[in-house]
């Protein structure tokens, strides 16, 4: 069948293993968007910049990091950067949130929205000035380099550990908000935080940390990212439209919706690029507007 139309398996196969990888980042990122709206309420415009500093800490530590401590053979490798770029950027959150959107919270949503794009811009207009807008190669750890012959296609390993640690951190993260105690505060302590605070739970440090932990989740996409892409200071900006569009679709505030709406789309952006090329650019915008004309509260939205 694929013959008739001109496609070979390997080039589907080799298009869908593309759109899972995608996928995996829509994913991620937009299940740190559906955190953050279902919690504070704020759509966060500057988790795209959050990414990006995921990324491009990642990079500076491997490259810039020992020269500027005086020592060249020192450096900060993939693993150890998993964890601290999270950490930084998370860290960064907590004092954004405290500082400055917490004092939004009362007032409309747009206030936050204008918010946090400015921060965007603020941030990527720093990372502009300081490396260009050229993109930065970020090596492949070696034990991640090569690929696996599956026997009808070679899958290179980094790209599977990618997809693998995507979706171990996507739905671990649904099991802690959806089953467990700490999940049930969170999800209390968005519908009425006042009876939540009746029983002792600090419902202000719990917002702080909710919004730390969002894009400490940009910003292990943007680890993840930095292998495969260039690092540079538009690298987020380029995919938070798509991003949000997921969020769209799967439903405001929705962890579910964002893991399976974001890897769902990722194949469908997959296969259109198989069969319809020109059109792979903006599918997932033609199936949001659909969405929103059928289910205006997306796929796994409550209706209000």
């Amino acid at each position: 069948m694929f013959d008739l139309l001109g496609i070979t398996p390997q080039a589907l196969y080799s298009q869908l293993l593309v759109g899972l990888i995608n996928g995996s980042f829509y994913a991620i990122l937009s299940l740190g968007l559906a955190v953050i709206f279902g919690m504070l309420n704020i759509i966060n415009f500057a988790h795209g910049a959050q990414y990006m500093m995921g990324a491009f800490i990642a990079w500076i530590g491997l490259t810039q990091l020992g020269p500027w401590l005086g020592h060249p053979e020192f450096q900060l490798n993939y693993w150890v950067a998993l964890l601290v770029a999270p950490l930084v950027v998370g860290a960064l959150g907590i004092v954004i949130e405290r500082t400055m959107l917490s004092r939004l919270y009362k007032l409309d949503h747009l206030y936050g929205l204008l918010l946090t794009f400015g921060l965007a811009l603020i941030v990527e207009g720093l990372f502009r000035y300081s490396y260009g807008v050229s993109g930065q190669q970020y090596e492949i750890p070696d034990v991640l380099q090569g690929a696996i012959n599956l026997g009808f296609m070679f899958l290179p390993k980094y790209r599977a550990w990618v997809i693998i640690a995507s979706l171990a951190v996507c739905f671990s993260t649904w099991y802690v908000i959806e089953r467990t105690k700490l999940g049930s505060y969170l999800r209390a302590g968005t519908e009425n935080p006042r009876l939540v605070q009746a029983f002792g739970v600090n419902v202000p440090l719990m917002i702080t940390l909710t919004y730390g932990f969002g894009v400490a989740l940009a910003a292990f996409a943007g680890v993840l990212a930095a292998p495969i892409f260039t690092v540079g200071p538009l690298m987020g900006a380029d995919l938070l439209i798509v991003v949000f569009a997921v969020v769209v679709i799967g439903g405001m505030g929705s962890i579910l919706g964002s893991i399976v709406t974001g890897l769902g789309l990722g194949l469908v952006e997959g296969l259109t690029k198989v069969f319809y090329p020109e059109g792979s650019a903006v599918v997932v915008f033609v199936i949001m507007v659909i969405v929103l004309l059928v289910r205006p509260a997306g796929l796994f939205g409550r209706e209000k």
